[in-house]
């Protein structure tokens, strides 16, 4: 992925103008056609670097495919269930959405569908608009002392408890990733799954939509609840079983629905929308003009800043990627590919089972960033057509290449203040090791055999081993680097390991034939970093 080339950006559903403006305010070439077929958008999405989507289209894989320079998928949004974010990590593309955009007008609707549940406004409304005034027949109930169950505590979930405590409901509530001390101060009681439900009189989700939520919701689980328990769903389509839903309904174990999403959407079957104890929506949860505005100015103020290199957020499948921005962690994300490469170079495979360790207090948290970076230089000029740090360690896997990780805190003089990165393939004796400073990644080490002074990893290098003592290695490669008219940039030679040294010069361009080097080095390769 050449980052910082965004050129032309599609926008293929319905945004707020300011979406466009800023994006072109940015120095990007925009087009904006809401409602494409997929036909439609096959043709468009071929020339363009970044998708921005809402909800209506659907980033499939054959888009994916379709989309020669595709970089970026901007979801202006919260869920990416409409992007197929798999088959995007393997092409290499990112995809980003707006966490933050839409979570109060969600929130909103999610209370506002409670307290319809509770007092069945929607059908007295549609009882007075037939000209009826049934008082006695729309009988509802406080929602003051009564138990509501949140399932998903993330930014939804956990403003919808605070609004709801207004109330005087008790908020009790579950959530795999939040902490229960984390959830008591927004006044949540995290309690097991199994001890929540005969607890509710209300219960809303707001999780992602995942295997492990499908039907979460579903026969035995309405089953273990209080009779006539409430619920709501406004998050996605599926967490709540619905054909289960319609037998709760029915039997009387449900005394009420609130539906803002679908498995279906439209629904074609209408049994749950006709049901008289069913409030429902066409999925409004983000449909506020606050929160489109601010969806599509989220959005495209993170495009943009992609584009010129400012920073990244809101990455699904690129967290690596965003730490590629940051001024200190640029040079240590080149030295970790630069020594997968070297790694791969040496080794001569690009499978097995790669260390990479991490030294110094200063990588502690350079995990994430430096491991795909390495599997990236590993893979580099393989059969993949672009490896990034999307989509690296997915096809590492693929290719047969383990790559783990371990820290410690201490690295060796002189490197004990900023830090040293090791990477070795294992059952080998292939290894090597480097640092920054300054700005240049720099080798430290091949094989075991040391540079005193640390060889600059940039520009095209060549990198060769011969025995220490031979003399004309050095005047060979001079008199073909005159005949090619390239430059030496740089010169250093490593300590002596078993009567051979490894050196590695900095050219000002590639040399196209190493014939006449070759006869007196033990191995010889170029790279281009």
């Amino acid at each position: 992925m050449a980052l910082g080339k965004l050129q032309k950006v599609l926008i293929s559903d319905s945004l707020d103008p300011c979406c466009r403006e800023i994006l072109q305010a940015g120095g990007l070439r925009v087009q904006e056609k809401p409602g494409l077929s997929k036909e439609e958008l096959l043709r468009e999405i071929r020339d363009c670097d970044g998708l921005i989507v809402r909800s209506a289209t659907k980033v499939t894989a054959d888009v994916l495919a379709a989309a020669e320079r595709l970089q970026v998928v901007g979801r202006a949004g919260t869920g990416v269930d409409n992007v197929d974010v798999e088959a995007a990590t393997r092409k290499g593309v990112l995809v980003m959405n707006t966490p933050t955009g839409n979570s109060l007008s969600a929130a909103e609707l999610t209370c506002g569908m409670i307290l319809c549940l509770a007092r069945q406004i929607p059908q007295a409304a549609a009882s007075m608009k037939e000209g009826k005034w049934d008082r006695k027949k729309y009988m509802g109930m406080e929602l003051n002392g009564k138990t509501l169950g949140v399932l998903g505590l993330g930014r939804i979930g956990r403003e919808v408890a605070t609004r709801m405590q207004a109330f005087g409901m008790k908020t009790i509530g579950y959530d795999p990733i939040i902490t229960p001390e984390a959830s008591a101060t927004f006044g949540v009681e995290q309690l097991p799954l199994e001890q929540i439900w005969p607890r509710c009189d209300f219960i809303t989700v707001h999780t992602p939509l995942l295997p492990s939520t499908t039907g979460l919701l579903n026969d035995s689980t309405f089953a273990k609840c209080r009779r006539g328990v409430q619920v709501v769903n406004c998050a996605r389509g599926g967490i709540v079983d619905e054909g289960a839903l319609l037998r709760a309904l029915r039997s009387g174990q449900c005394g009420g629905a609130a539906l803002d999403v679908f498995t279906q959407e439209p629904p074609k079957d209408r049994d749950l929308v006709n049901h008289p104890n069913v409030i429902c929506c066409p999925h409004l949860g983000a449909s506020t003009q606050e929160a489109q505005s601010r969806c599509g100015k989220e959005i495209a103020m993170q495009i943009v800043d992609m584009a010129t290199g400012k920073g990244l957020a809101g990455t699904v499948n690129g967290q690596a990627l965003s730490k590629a921005f940051a001024p200190q962690t640029k040079p240590w994300i080149t030295l970790a590919r630069a020594l997968g490469t070297v790694l791969r170079m040496v080794g001569k495979q690009a499978q097995g089972s790669v260390q990479v360790c991490t030294l110094g207090t200063p990588l502690r948290e350079a995990e994430s960033y430096l491991t795909p970076a390495v599997a990236a230089g590993m893979l580099a000029g393989g059969a993949q057509k672009e490896v990034t740090l999307v989509n690296a360690l997915l096809l590492a896997q693929e290719a047969g290449l383990k790559v783990a990780t371990t820290h410690g805190d201490v690295a060796p003089e002189p490197d004990g203040s900023t830090g040293l990165l090791q990477v070795s393939l294992q059952g080998t004796p292939h290894r090597a090791a480097g640092t920054v400073q300054g700005s240049t990644p720099v080798l430290r080490e091949i094989n075991g055999a040391t540079f005193k002074q640390p060889a600059p990893l940039a520009g095209p290098i060549l990198i060769y081993r011969a025995k220490a003592s031979e003399s004309s290695t050095l005047p060979v490669l001079t008199g073909l680097l005159g005949k090619a008219g390239v430059q030496l940039q740089s010169y250093h030679r490593s300590s002596t390991v078993a009567g051979e040294q490894w050196s590695v010069v900095g050219l000002s361009a590639p040399l196209s034939d190493l014939g006449e080097l070759k006869p007196r080095v033990t191995e010889v390769f170029q790279l281009q970093l």
